[in-house]
């Protein structure tokens, strides 16, 4: 379909990727193996989801990817919610407003697959 890198999606997914990457190492030791693992997963999935959906043959398998990549940016946001207890409000604001920018820019280009949203969303598929 195209270069995903290019995608507003993609590149927000990847921000969000490094942030979470960049909070888990703030995690108590014995949380940084089962939820820092799992909040890194979760993060991950959603780029690489992004990445290998725009590698497919049509829109119809992107949009299913972009389903998964969602619902990785959901199981974030439980992560997020269990986090709360181990690390500040401050330090977990700018992981969730990239989570939910992430969150509208996947929605947004799944609709643009379907051809159900106007042109000006940003997130033509490159050629």
């Amino acid at each position: 379909m195209g270069d995903f890198r290019q995608l507003k999606a993609w590149q927000e997914a990847k921000r969000l990727a490094t942030l979470s990457r960049d909070l888990v190492r703030f995690l108590p030791p014995d949380e940084a193996f089962a939820l820092g693992a799992q909040w890194r997963r979760a993060a991950y999935s959603v780029a690489l989801n992004i990445a290998e959906g725009a590698a497919q043959s049509s829109t119809r398998q992107f949009r299913r990817y972009l389903q998964i990549a969602k619902g990785s940016l959901d199981e974030l946001e439980g992560v997020l919610e269990l986090a709360e207890g181990y690390l500040s409000p401050a330090k977990l604001k700018e992981v969730r407003l990239a989570r939910t920018h992430c969150a509208r820019l996947v929605t947004a280009l799944a609709r643009s697959l379907s051809g159900n949203v106007s042109s000006d969303n940003g997130q033509r598929i490159p050629r």
